[in-house]
């Protein structure tokens, strides 16, 4: 699969039905090597379960980010809070694993280097919108 199908098959707002299979691909790719690893389906993926905003996949997306260097830079921290900042600080924070607590400490330093001022989930989406089909606005 490519971004082009992702989107033709999925959209940017995927149905529930859908949300397994592009979990499903997103893990398929992080599990590559970095230079087999197909980023911007990456990032296409791990925008739709943004924008599906369930907090059961923000360690899912964080399992992708880090899985390279190339995916680190590629996928967007903003991208693990599609329930929003605090809900998923809350989420990762009961969560209590040590995979739960780096992806909180890294949102947190992120916080405070500035990377979620002005964040809300609407402009997040609407902004990944313009980028994948020029919404304007």
């Amino acid at each position: 699969m490519d971004v082009d199908e992702s989107l033709r098959r999925f959209g940017l707002e995927p149905s529930g039905d859908d949300l397994d299979v592009i979990r499903g691909v997103l893990r398929e790719q992080a599990q590559l090597m970095q230079d087999e690893q197909d980023t911007e389906l990456m990032r296409l993926c791990c925008v739709q379960l943004f924008n599906a905003g369930r907090l059961d996949d923000v360690l899912t997306v964080w399992l992708a980010k880090e899985s390279s260097w190339d995916a680190h830079c590629a996928l967007e921290v903003q991208l693990l809070c599609g329930a929003g900042l605090d809900a998923t600080k809350a989420h990762l924070a009961a969560d209590g694993s040590e995979l739960a607590a780096e992806a909180l400490g890294y949102l947190g330093e992120c916080e405070a280097a500035g990377d979620f001022e002005g964040f809300s989930v609407d402009r997040q989406a609407q902004a990944w919108g313009q980028y994948y089909r020029g919404d304007e606005g």
